[in-house]
């Protein structure tokens, strides 16, 4: 929708350079008030609760954004075109509180450090990805079925949701060791820690030689 938000506000009615300007302007100041806070807390809230948190917000915000949407082009109600504009801040706002601070820090949080960068990866291969798709296929959606498209992305909300819930473990307060754990069980932490002593012994055993030669 960020993409897009001269079709999505075309669609209610608000037409006017200026007026779609002015939303634009407040959205973007909005976006970085809320994903500035939600930076903030993130640490005292955690964050599948973040997530989950998120996923509610933005499927609400999307179901009530696609009935007013149908409102107002079956009956070109003012008001309906108002609760748009409404659910668009309010839908903004549950996207910042969570996938604009976490989108990258979590998956670093919970990829083994071995799998990170591939991790990493794989996910921007397919954020870039679903990015070039929806640049082609938005537009088109829009101007064919209007509102019915915005349909489309409450079942993806769902499908969202129900991943985020079943799937995404806490992890704050724990160290990326402790993290490891949650995925790989306890034997991940005896090898961490086996590594460490590993190389610990190494570390003092490279000092003894270099103080050796110093001698």
């Amino acid at each position: 929708m960020s993409y897009y938000l001269t079709l999505v506000l075309d669609t209610v009615g608000i037409t006017e350079s200026f007026d779609q300007t002015l939303i634009n302007g407040l959205l973007q100041i909005f976006n970085f008030g809320a994903a500035f806070s939600a930076a903030i807390l993130v640490d005292r809230l955690g964050r599948r609760t973040l997530f989950i948190w998120s996923g509610i917000g933005m499927l609400i915000s999307y179901i009530v954004w696609t009935a007013c949407s149908a409102v107002n082009s079956n009956t070109g109600s003012k008001p309906a075109g108002i609760v748009v504009v409404v659910c668009l801040f309010t839908f903004f706002f549950h996207y910042d509180i969570a996938y604009t601070p976490l989108l990258m820090s979590y998956p670093t949080e919970i990829f083994p450090y071995s799998l990170r960068s591939k991790g990493i990866a794989v996910e921007l291969f397919a954020i870039y990805g679903s990015l070039v798709i929806a640049a082609f296929v938005n537009p088109i959606g829009l101007e064919n079925i209007g509102w019915r498209y915005y349909i489309v992305f409450c079942v993806f909300l769902v499908v969202f949701l129900a991943v985020t819930y079943f799937l995404f473990p806490e992890t704050k307060g724990y160290s990326l060791e402790e993290i490891a754990v949650l995925f790989d069980g306890p034997s991940a932490l005896e090898e961490h820690d086996e590594k460490s002593e590993r190389f610990v012994m190494e570390d003092a055993g490279v000092q003894s030689d270099a103080h050796v030669e110093k001698v």
